[in-house]
């Protein structure tokens, strides 16, 4: 059984980040998911999250953002987590903003989509949980972050 511990990945995770919006959140998580390996293009693969995020809101409330790019530009699955110091913009359930950003990176062909679907059912279950995401917002390291889901 596939647990939310066993994907993050630390050195995709970054606290204490000043993203003033959705964008500069994305593009710096992108960034961190091409140094490690994750992606190919940022460009490509930024383009391909703002499509979905078109598509309908990705804010799923209690500051938190689930944005995800099915997209070519995916080397392999991963997952990059934000923890953002101030409240971004953010179309959600309960018009709070995002603080809390967990960024899918999935190719576009049917095995990833099967991971993508497994991987949002996962972390969903971990962010209906208030003391989850308590903790998620008061991280202040990755280690802390990673803590968080176990």
């Amino acid at each position: 059984m596939m647990e939310v511990k066993d994907i993050v990945d630390v050195n995709v995770v970054r606290t204490q980040m000043k993203a003033k919006t959705k964008r500069e959140a994305i593009t710096e998580l992108a960034e961190l998911l091409q140094k490690n390996g994750y992606l190919s293009n940022v460009d490509g693969y930024v383009k391909d999250v703002y499509a979905r995020e078109a598509e309908g809101q990705t804010g799923i409330g209690n500051y938190v953002a689930i944005p995800h790019g099915k997209s070519e530009f995916v080397n392999r699955v991963g997952v990059a987590i934000g923890i953002n110091e101030t409240e971004i913009p953010w179309e959600s359930l309960d018009d709070h903003g995002a603080k809390v950003i967990i960024l899918f990176a999935v190719g576009n062909d049917t095995e990833s989509a099967k991971e993508h679907l497994k991987l949002l059912s996962l972390f969903a279950r971990k962010l209906g949980n208030d003391e989850v995401v308590g903790n998620l917002l008061a991280a202040k390291t990755s280690a802390e972050v990673v803590a968080a889901f176990a």
